[in-house]
Order: structure tokens, then C-alpha cells, then sequence
């Protein structure tokens, strides 16, 4: 019997949830969203005030690290899994006119609503491109600055994700995320269930492994938070975290 997710299963179930995210921001999930969650986590109310309020709305992140980006006008930046966008139109007022940040994201509905957001609102120093996180399509040394939020825990590969990080990134580049990880290593049983990873449960990496994951590539001067004020709100979540130590954290490293 296989020991991990089946990688199509759970892209078909983050695609399904991610969607409603971006088109029902009401509707119950494993996971709480919007502005109440985001002023918990440490983004600025003034901010927030200064970007599409629909992006706010349909914020689904899992902690704070903006300020681990130091993020400078004129800065590239990238936000991995970057949904409705608001990491991305936050990054964009701090990077000014000069700077350029580039929301990446593989749900098709997500991507619709926070290109039209940034429309809307005439945001000219932002981009939102569809892609994977395991295969970016930019070239080699791209970005000042890398973001995410929530989202590498879904993926099967992360490997992969830190190898393309790197990639990307300007030597010394920064990396700043936020992502769930647990403290024991999680059963085969979670890890092979697409509903859990797509709650962001079942792929949380025991945290020692997921550092040793963003060293191999080359990552230096690794920083680690948590994030006690970020909680699940289901029951079967609820359980993860009682049982196996899952919880946010958020991070930042240098590019070798």
C-alpha cells in the first residue's frame, strides 16, 4: 500500500476547495479566512484598508511574515499560491512604483478573481500568472524576495518547491512564508488521505524535516516563529493538532 497522497487526487481537491475560497468566501472550511483572521496574524489595518477589500475577504493564509521579507521599494517579488491576492497587493505597496510583485497560482478561478481585482483597483506593479510551485516558470535569478502563505504544505514535492525557490531567487535572495508543519511525524493513514492535505493537515512536515528540506538547496541564516494565534477550526483539524503537534509557523532564509 502506497504511503503517500496520490498527487492527482490532491491537486483535483486543493483546485475544488481553493475555488470555493475565491468564489464563496462564506461557506465553512477546515480553516478560517478573511480580514478578522489577518488583523489576528499581524497585518496592519492600514493596510488593509488600501487594497481590494474582496482579496481581504477571501484571505486564507496561515500566518504573518512580512516583516521576516523586509520587503524595499524597487524589490521583484513572487508569492507562491497567491489565491485572491492579498499577500500580493500588500507586498505591492511596499515595494512601490519601482518594484514588481508576481502572484502565482494553478486554480483558474482564483487566478480570474484577483486579476480582476487588480483591475479594478488600476494596481499597475502586479502580476498573477498560472503555474506550480514544483515548475515555476520564470527564469533563473528573477526575484528579489520570495512569499507564501499556507500554501507549500500541499504540496507533495516540497523538495522540489525550495530546489525552484532557490532557483529563482537572487543569490541572497530572501525567503519569507508561513506554512503548517507538525511536531511528530504524521501516520500513512493522514498522508495518504487528499481531503487532510487539502486541509492542510495532511501534508505538514515534522518540522526538522522541513528545515533540513529548505537547507538542502542552500538556504542559510534559517528563521522559525510560531504562530499561537493562528487555530483550525474543525473538529477532525482540531484532533491533528492535539494528536500530532500541527500548527503555523512562519519562516525566513537567504539564498545561498
Amino acid at each position: 500500500m502506497s504511503t503517500t497522497v496520490n498527487e492527482q487526487e490532491l491537486e483535483n481537491r486543493v483546485k475544488e476547495i481553493y475555488r470555493d475560497v475565491a468564489d464563496a468566501p462564506d461557506e465553512e472550511f477546515h480553516f478560517e479566512m478573511g480580514r478578522g483572521l489577518a488583523e489576528r496574524l499581524g497585518y496592519s489595518p492600514g493596510e488593509l484598508d488600501r487594497i481590494p477589500q474582496d482579496a481581504v475577504d477571501s484571505f486564507a493564509g496561515v500566518g504573518y511574515h512580512m516583516d521576516l521579507a523586509d520587503l524595499a521599494e524597487g524589490d521583484r517579488v513572487l508569492d507562491l499560491g497567491s489565491g485572491s491576492g492579498m499577500d500580493v497587493f500588500v507586498a505591492a505597496l511596499r515595494v512601490g512604483d519601482s518594484g514588481h510583485v508576481t502572484g502565482l497560482d494553478m486554480t483558474d478561478e482564483q487566478l480570474a478573481k484577483s486579476r480582476r481585482l487588480r483591475d479594478d483597483a488600476g494596481i499597475s506593479n502586479v502580476s498573477f500568472e498560472k503555474g506550480y510551485i514544483e515548475e515555476l516558470p520564470f527564469e533563473d535569478g528573477t526575484f528579489d524576495v520570495v512569499l507564501s502563505n499556507g500554501v507549500i504544505n500541499l504540496s507533495a514535492k516540497k523538495d522540489r518547491v525550495f530546489e525552484e525557490v532557490s532557483r529563482v531567487l537572487v543569490p541572497d535572495g530572501r525567503l519569507a512564508i508561513s506554512d503548517i508543519i507538525s511536531e511528530r511525524r504524521l501516520p500513512d493513514r493522514i498522508k495518504r488521505d487528499a481531503d487532510l492535505w487539502a486541509a492542510c493537515i495532511g501534508g505538514a512536515m515534522q518540522i526538522d524535516d522541513y528545515t533540513d528540506v529548505i537547507e538542502m538547496p542552500g538556504f542559510t541564516d534559517v528563521d522559525v516563529e510560531e504562530n499561537p494565534q493562528y487555530e483550525f477550526v474543525s473538529e477532525p483539524a482540531q484532533g491533528a493538532c492535539q494528536s500530532y503537534g500541527v500548527k503555523s509557523i512562519s519562516l525566513g532564509a537567504r539564498n545561498r
